[in-house]
């Protein structure tokens, strides 16, 4: 019987899952920075997340960052706007599919979003264009 305290094979695929998408170098500090508080969410969001949602067959990496980015931009959860961005350089969504993304935001959730999105995606581009981020890294 397994330790009950050891990683389940869903963690470890959301593992592996979330540092393919966000980089070694964001989780490595997303998982050292975590508390006894906010461990168990940590686990949550790796399973759950990650090693069920980010981890299915049925669509692309690619696609599942242009869902997440225009869902993240329809809430307007800016950090994770700008997060996602980021990730695009591991997951294959092009500027061009962040611009479709973000016109449906538009449209379906609202300009003042859409508009709060483009600017945080032209930021985050222009970072990553100067070498100032990579994929996955925290301005």
């Amino acid at each position: 019987m397994a330790d009950a305290r050891s990683p389940s094979d869903r963690y470890r695929q959301g593992m592996a899952t979330r540092r393919r998408v966000l980089g070694d170098a964001h989780v490595d500090r997303a998982s050292s920075s975590a508390t006894p508080f906010d461990q168990p969410f940590q686990e949550m969001i790796t399973e759950g997340a990650w090693g069920t949602v980010w981890s299915r067959p049925g669509i692309s990496s690619r696609e599942r960052s242009m869902i997440t980015i225009a869902l993240l931009a329809a809430l307007g959860h800016d950090e994770e706007v700008a997060m996602h961005v980021r990730a695009t350089a591991n997951t294959g969504a092009s500027r061009e599919d962040i611009t479709e993304a973000l016109m449906h935001v538009a449209i379906y959730a609202g300009v003042p979003a859409a508009n709060r999105a483009f600017k945080i995606a032209k930021h985050v581009f222009d970072k990553m264009d100067a070498g100032e981020i990579g994929g996955g890294d925290h301005d």
